[in-house]
């Protein structure tokens, strides 16, 4: 079987070379293996040593402290540990929490806990472009709200939120602002100093680093943000996440954030080229709808749903591009895309979306391949499609119930 052409780095990223190549300087008995906790030989001073590094190069890309970032393993972690962490540590505050309908998983589904737990929830339905109005956000607030989770890129539409009008709503009124940044962080400019964010999560391997490892921005100042930690025992990261330090995973993932600073610019613009052209490509074919804001949106993703096809049958046809019908953690289940319907898309739409996602390994031939792949596998099951047939006719093929869960 040939390579698939891989358009599905939204979902994960290959590991930059330079990153394994510094991932592998600590394993092995000839590398830096020591424990970053055992101070007392050079092997555990080393690995020390690496992991503050690794600390800095993250903190650099956002513009924050390196004591400000705590390591995870990865998003999903990241973000239960601001959620829940914040929660619990203030409910004698307040318990109610707001967020959005078009949150990841690891938002919702922990959102979902702590209404079990007796905290509130309230979740904001987008404008069917995918924006949150900061004005919806304003009047979702209550006298007992102290935090808000919203994510800064959209993993499967891509839509940029406005994270600084939304920030300054919630810091006027004293409220925490958590942000979900595994989409944004090396493809969109991150200024903590000035953006108005309390928490945010980051991922390694969206961003060309290794699996199983992302860290926590959590602020210090100007008042510290207390966190209840999720894991005890041991006392690293300053009590704030127990456990042994993947020296190996920390050192590739500050490799990877150094890397994504220094060429977030043009490798975005050549990205985002790539993106347009693919999506005139596409757009061609007519009848293609564009899931997200035409503008307000990251180079990478390219949400499109083709009229009369569903997508699990597009990609069956096409065996040799790889892309995603949704978010990778959601795929396999089946189901319509949760951010899609809460958008507004009907279940035709929605089981209909195609999501293509660009990254640095991305080249011209491949979109070009691509396009040509597309069309003619849309155009080989439309004239299959009884779907389209009723569209060419002028019927309503939305009325089908083929697409009910």
């Amino acid at each position: 079987m040939e390579w698939p052409i891989y358009l599905d780095y939204a979902a994960t990223t290959p590991m930059d070379p330079r990153v394994a190549a510094v991932l592998g300087q600590y394993l092995g008995q000839n590398g830096f293996f020591g424990n970053a906790s055992s101070s007392t030989h050079v092997l555990g001073r080393a690995a020390a040593r690496a992991v503050e590094s690794a600390r800095e190069h993250v903190a650099a890309l956002l513009d924050a402290d390196p004591r400000e970032i705590v390591w995870t393993s990865g998003a999903t972690e990241a973000n239960n540990l601001a959620l829940f962490g914040v929660m619990r540590a203030c409910a004698r505050k307040g318990r109610h929490l707001v967020t959005s309908q078009t949150e990841h998983k690891a938002v919702l589904d922990v959102c979902r806990r702590l209404e079990r737990e007796g905290c509130a929830v309230t979740y904001l339905a987008p404008e069917p472009d995918g924006l949150i109005p900061p004005e919806r956000v304003a009047a979702a607030l209550r006298p007992d709200t102290v935090l808000a989770s919203l994510m800064h890129v959209n993993n499967e539409t891509g839509v940029v939120q406005d994270l600084a009008a939304i920030g300054a709503i919630t810091r006027s009124r004293g409220i925490l602002l958590h942000v979900d940044a595994a989409q944004s962080a090396g493809k969109l400019p991150l200024d903590l100093q000035t953006l108005p964010v309390d928490l945010l999560s980051l991922s390694a391997h969206k961003l060309y680093g290794p699996k199983g490892i992302g860290a926590l921005y959590i602020r210090q100042r100007p008042n510290r943000v207390r966190l209840e930690p999720l894991l005890y025992g041991g006392g690293q990261e300053r009590g704030l996440r127990a456990g042994t330090l993947p020296t190996h995973q920390i050192a590739a993932m500050g490799e990877a954030f150094r890397i994504a600073g220094e060429n977030m610019v043009v490798e975005q613009a050549r990205i985002r080229e790539l993106r347009d052209r693919l999506w005139q490509g596409l757009a061609g074919l007519g009848e293609v709808e564009l899931n997200g804001h035409p503008e307000r949106n990251v180079a990478g993703i390219l949400n499109v749903s083709f009229v009369g096809i569903a997508a699990e049958a597009l990609l069956a046809a096409m065996p040799e591009i790889a892309v995603a019908t949704g978010s990778a953690c959601t795929s396999a289940g089946g189901e319509p895309s949760h951010v899609l319907r809460a958008m507004g898309r009907d279940p035709f739409q929605a089981r209909g979306a195609v999501r293509f996602s660009l990254g640095r390994f991305t080249t011209v031939e491949e979109i070009d391949h691509a396009i040509a792949a597309v069309r003619a596998a849309v155009n080989r099951l439309r004239e299959l499609s009884p779907l389209w047939e009723l569209r060419r006719r002028g019927l309503d093929q939305r009325a089908v119930n083929w697409a009910a869960p």
